[in-house]
């Protein structure tokens, strides 16, 4: 898979429960959502269409991490992470281990709500644009029909990261479709001014 990803986040709430012996708790929620357009950093809106993990699902060493960072606290080599495809999105089951002291840590917090998010780190394999911003009035549309993944993260502030990995696609499509020139031109500014910010609160 490639090195580069993108991160995205969800607001459906998960469960925590114990598990059979009272020290593996049982952690199940969504780490995506199918259908659902989301504004990227306000230059595009984007959906994960059904099916978009389901190779991923097959192939992928997925592990469960906090805020995308740090040691897995569970992992679908292992069998300890489950992942499957639903109606509703990506549904994730992960049993972690009680003596554990990054679980016995976060555990407290889930159950308090404290920590509730779910985010996935990506590579968007196969994705549909849909160029509806050349008159100005509404953002491009990215649907992602399938991605590859890194992993899942309970996180404790979502966040929409690699958005310039996103413009850089959108950027691609509309130089290989004849897209207008102003329309390139405002996507290239867009990009430049995205970088020039990070670039910039990087070096603080």
């Amino acid at each position: 898979m490639p090195k580069d990803r993108e991160i995205r986040a969800f607001t459906v709430p998960l469960e925590v429960r114990a598990g059979e012996d009272g020290k593996a708790p049982k952690v199940e929620g969504y780490a995506a959502v199918f259908n659902e357009e989301t504004v990227i950093g306000n230059y595009f809106r984007e959906m994960f269409l059904p099916g978009a993990f389901k190779r991923a699902i097959g192939e992928d060493d997925v592990v469960f991490l906090i805020n995308h960072d740090g040691l897995p606290l569970a992992r679908t080599r292992a069998g300890t992470l489950t992942l499957k495809e639903d109606k509703r999105g990506l549904k994730i089951s992960a049993e972690l281990d009680g003596d554990d002291p990054d679980v016995q840590r976060i555990v407290p917090k889930m159950n308090r709500g404290d920590l509730d998010k779910m985010s996935i780190a990506f590579w968007p394999d196969v994705e549909e644009w849909h160029d509806e911003d050349r008159d100005g009035e509404k953002l491009p549309l990215r649907k992602i029909k399938e991605a590859r993944l890194f992993d899942v993260s309970i996180v404790t502030m979502p966040a929409y990261e690699g958005t310039e990995i996103g413009l850089r696609s959108l950027q691609q499509f509309r130089a290989d479709s004849g897209g207008n020139q102003a329309s390139l031109r405002k996507l290239r500014m867009k990009i430049k001014q995205d970088l020039a910010t990070r670039q910039l609160t990087a070096g603080e």
